[in-house]
């Protein structure tokens, strides 16, 4: 009789083949590490309780962030690819989540009624960054941040020596970038930042449904 197959491999496998199908996007050949997901799970406003995921990968940041306390009502997860965002229902049934573009997340919260309760505390994000367009980079964090309550956060990881979000992106949204973590025991070794609102100004929601070019 065969073996049943170990769910965290078959998690690898997809994630492999997933890389080898877009590189760019995915950017790393394989998994978050643990150790990166408890920096980004370090990195969360303090009391967190309600956080959106966007990439949820094979769900290392997905179950961190669950055995961190938030409920599974209370996470919301983006994942672009087909195979990865199967492998995310089945390892987590009870996650809202959504086969979609990061750039719809304000969209798919609210018509998810992911936001009637309360906006979110986060936004975490293992999208490759380094590689997407800047007017995509401003329709994905200004979006998440209309999801986000004051003081919410955008957490990011990436494999680059700086911020993967261009300066341009941040002076028009008006945010604050910082290097909270960096970790070697990741394949590649990876560091994570966070972003906020400067306290002068806020953030203008775009008008549900706009996507940028790019």
């Amino acid at each position: 009789m065969s073996a049943v197959p170990d769910p965290h491999r078959r998690a690898h496998w997809a994630f492999f083949r997933q890389w080898l199908k877009n590189p760019l996007a995915v950017a790393a050949v394989s998994p978050s590490s643990p150790q990166l997901a408890r920096q980004m799970i370090a990195a969360l406003p303090a009391g967190s309780q309600r956080v959106i995921e966007l990439g949820g990968g094979t769900g290392a940041i997905t179950q961190a962030l669950l055995d961190a306390g938030i409920p599974p009502s209370a996470l919301m997860v983006l994942e672009l690819g087909e195979v990865m965002h199967q492998t995310l229902r089945r390892r987590f049934p009870a996650v809202n989540l959504h086969l979609a573009d990061a750039v719809d997340v304000r969209r798919l919260a609210v018509e998810s009624g992911f936001l009637d309760e309360a906006p979110a505390d986060a936004v975490v994000s293992g999208l490759g960054l380094l590689s997407t367009p800047r007017s995509v980079q401003l329709a994905i964090l200004g979006e998440s941040f209309a999801c986000m309550r004051p003081g919410g956060r955008f957490v990011q990881f990436t494999y680059g020596p700086t911020s993967p979000v261009a300066r341009e992106v941040l002076d028009e949204l008006g945010l604050d970038a910082r290097r909270t973590s960096f970790t070697w025991w990741n394949v590649p070794p990876a560091s994570v930042y966070v972003y906020q609102r400067l306290q002068s100004r806020g953030i203008p929601a775009r008008p549900m449904g706009t996507r940028a070019a790019g």
